[in-house]
């Protein structure tokens, strides 16, 4: 009898193993099958590690990017817009890793829980559409000129993404056979998409966030007015301006984007103030943009004396910052301060994340919004020229960020006031020297390819 009960007793512990092995077995099937099957060792997929049978990554208006033939990967026959989606499509071998043809692998080849790769193919699975605008991307990678750094556009009342891109770049079609990705060469982070994932120093941008600080912090500074020698002077050392402007208003140091006055409020303010309004507007953290996890923006006054405040207060100092943040601070001010999270995938079998998200990391009151649509505004109307942006009702910030052994990265960041045309904009030339001569012009090439378009911009 206690033979047969011993038996039992390892029957039931074999069985409850059985089961318990099944439930992992099952519970890695669910949440690792798409990965298995997307795996570049899958050659129902993949040939020499590269995709092949995958469905089509479409732009908003139904143009192929790229797409499957044959048991190979085609992508549109005009070079340029090859080069110009690069980042954003991603590349077959899957070194891009924020691309779509990285992101939504298992949905492009059709993987799917209950028929697993049944309907993948030498032509591919599903497709992924996409909110871009060709002419829109083309027109971005023009305005790059041949050099390094990012563009993008976005309406801020929805989120969609009309045009991204990321250089340097290349043709996948032509890819080159040795690429040199060391510092300093042609191809350095060729596989990085800098709007995502690049940080860089911001310059004058910057002091947008010393201004919405000031406003929150030091009462009546819109009223003040201020005198710039040419530099301010804190302890033994200064803050050198760009220019002498004399005596100066809060309004039109922003416009001129004064060194001196804008030293002198993060000295006024300190760093326990600076930090927090810092954080409020979300710099630290990141975002998922259609998947794809965006780098923090950085900002340490952790000890930092009064001087490093003042460099900090102008968008130098340690401080670096994302362009997909800059472009969400833009989108905040313009709406109300309700920041909107880009999108760039407008359909897709699998969506990995919410259209029209609202980005809560940035916390803009409805007041400081509308005092700084006023003032960049301003900064467009009384000193950029309305000219630059013609018939867009435009608002923004320059910005020439100095950095060690080399030219200044060229910013622009702003949005549209007009309600048919919702678009915030950001562009950072990196290395690119003004960013008034250089950025600004950039950014009213796309944004008017946008304009001249086609497509209909809800708002």
């Amino acid at each position: 009898m206690k033979t047969i009960t011993r038996r039992a007793a390892v029957l039931f512990v074999l069985i409850a193993a059985f089961f318990i092995g099944l439930g992992f077995l099952l519970f890695s099937f669910i949440t690792n099958g798409s990965t298995w099957a997307s795996s570049r060792l899958n050659t129902h997929v993949f040939t020499n590690r590269q995709l092949a049978a995958a469905g089509a990554v479409l732009d908003r208006n139904g143009n192929v990017l790229v797409e499957t033939k044959d048991g190979a990967r085609v992508w549109t026959s005009d070079s340029t817009l090859r080069k110009a989606s690069l980042h954003l499509v991603g590349d077959a071998e899957g070194y891009i890793a924020t691309g779509v043809q990285t992101l939504y692998r298992s949905s492009l080849i059709g993987y799917n829980f209950v028929n697993g790769l049944y309907r993948a193919g030498k032509d591919g699975g599903n497709d992924v559409r996409l909110t871009i605008d060709s002419e829109a991307q083309k027109a971005a990678y023009n305005a790059l000129s041949g050099g390094k750094g990012t563009i993008c556009a976005y309406n801020y009342k929805t989120g969609e993404v009309l045009c991204m891109v990321s250089a340097p770049t290349y043709d996948p079609m032509y890819k080159p056979a040795s690429m040199n990705t060391s510092t300093g060469g042609a191809y350095d982070g060729v596989y990085m998409n800098r709007f995502l994932n690049g940080v860089f120093t911001p310059g004058s941008t910057f002091k947008v966030v010393t201004a919405i600080c000031a406003l929150d912090n030091l009462p009546n500074v819109r009223k003040r007015s201020f005198t710039c020698t040419g530099s301010y002077k804190i302890g033994d050392s200064a803050v050198k301006c760009n220019g002498v402007h004399g005596k100066i208003t809060f309004e039109r140091a922003l416009n001129v984007s004064c060194n001196s006055v804008f030293a002198e409020l993060a000295k006024e303010l300190g760093n326990d103030a600076l930090t927090a309004t810092v954080r409020q507007l979300g710099f630290g953290k990141n975002v998922k943009v259609s998947g794809a996890l965006t780098t923090k923006s950085t900002f340490d006054l952790h000890d930092a004396a009064a001087i490093d405040r003042g460099w900090a207060g102008i968008g130098q100092y340690t401080t670096l910052v994302n362009p997909c943040q800059m472009l969400m601070l833009a989108g905040a001010i313009a709406n109300g301060g309700t920041a909107i999270v880009p999108y760039v995938v407008e359909s897709s079998s699998k969506l990995l994340d919410v259209k029209g998200q609202v980005n809560k990391n940035i916390q803009l009151s409805e007041t400081d919004a509308k005092i700084m649509r006023k003032l960049l505004r301003s900064n467009v109307e009384n000193y950029y020229g309305d000219s630059r942006f013609p018939n867009l009702q435009f608002c923004g910030k320059t910005g020439s960020a100095e950095v060690i052994g080399g030219r200044s990265h060229a910013w622009f960041f702003g949005f549209s006031l007009r309600s048919d045309f919702p678009v915030a904009i950001v562009v950072c030339l990196e290395n690119g020297g003004i960013g008034l001569n250089n950025a600004v012009p950039a950014a009213n090439k796309v944004l008017q390819a946008i304009k001249n378009s086609t497509f209909h911009i809800p708002n």
